[in-house]
């Protein structure tokens, strides 16, 4: 069976103005690299689907959606936080991509594809139980672990979180949720200034210092990760994949490469020994590195 790829052009209208990061060229950037690798003609191509409000309100309070929706504009452009911002095109944009999210669980759970990747944005990572907040909206992977939890009989889902910047708005959602396991690693102190100080047996933070190097984010990946993993024996593998951390990107300051980005996969899926894996897009800001990044982890998906 093949690779889901999937994504919708409604998330290319989502625009928070010119000079923000989290732009429409990024999926460009992951498309162009797929096509150029001729990683492309591997994959098997959907269209996201819009998350239904019953889907969305299994991880968010029914007040939030209900405020997304009544903050969505009809022109111009309003601030959700410092760093998020809806425009007439936004709302339908993140409802995209939680549904894309949920579109992967189903695929995968009924046996149409062997894995999944969700190129949808906006990110949704740091999206917590009741507000928006780092780019993201809702939080995406959470609304498709809660859906493979109510309506696919999984009884156990692990995370794991690679982004640069720490899942907060995943281990709000979850904290008390022994059912997943959520390994997040990321660069401390650093956005949103949270995580390092949980204590929690199903929740498994990481912090790394600035300039962590790949070597030294895979001893640290072996002893805290790689364990919990095989120890949990998930149903079901969840990536929030963010390649915020390769040496190329100026969002962070980790010194990852794209080949450390294949060995996290690998290792994942190795020692999770669960088959049924889904991966959601979350950061990545320069656009070269994202694209050879994401193909890298794609093709571990993908079995090449």
């Amino acid at each position: 069976m093949q690779t889901a790829y999937i994504t919708h052009t409604d998330c290319l209208k989502h625009e928070m103005g010119s000079h923000h990061p989290e732009c429409p060229a990024r999926l460009h950037a992951i498309r162009d690299e797929l096509i150029a690798s001729r990683l492309d003609d591997y994959l098997k191509h959907y269209e996201a689907p819009l998350a239904q409000d019953s889907q969305l309100m299994r991880v968010h309070d029914a007040a939030y959606v209900e405020s997304i929706l009544a903050a969505s504009p009809q022109t111009g452009m309003v601030e959700l936080d410092g760093d998020t911002m809806m425009t007439p095109y936004s709302l339908q944009a993140a409802y995209r991509a939680a549904g894309g999210a949920v579109m992967a669980v189903d695929l995968v759970r009924q046996g149409m594809v062997a894995n999944a990747f969700v190129a949808c944005r906006p990110p949704g990572h740091h999206a917590m139980r009741d507000r928006a907040m780092g780019f993201c909206i809702f939080n995406n992977l959470a609304v498709a672990v809660a859906h493979a939890l109510t309506e696919h009989g999984v009884k156990r889902a692990a995370i794991v979180d690679f982004d640069v910047h720490h899942g907060n708005g995943t281990e709000d959602i979850f904290r008390n949720d022994p059912r997943v396991l959520l390994c997040s690693t990321f660069q401390h102190p650093f956005y949103p200034g949270c995580g390092a100080d949980t204590v929690n047996e199903h929740i498994v933070n990481v912090p790394l210092p600035a300039g962590t190097t790949g070597s030294q984010y895979r001893e640290a990946f072996t002893e805290h990760v790689l364990p919990r993993l095989a120890n949990f024996q998930p149903d079901m593998l969840f990536f929030s994949a963010g390649f915020d951390g390769h040496r190329d990107d100026d969002m962070g300051q980790f010194n990852l490469t794209d080949d450390d980005y294949r060995w996290i996969t690998q290792e994942s899926m190795t020692q999770s020994a669960t088959s049924q894996v889904i991966s959601i897009l979350e950061g990545g800001y320069n656009l070269p590195s994202l694209g050879r990044s994401a193909a890298a982890h794609i093709r571990v998906l993908a079995g090449l």
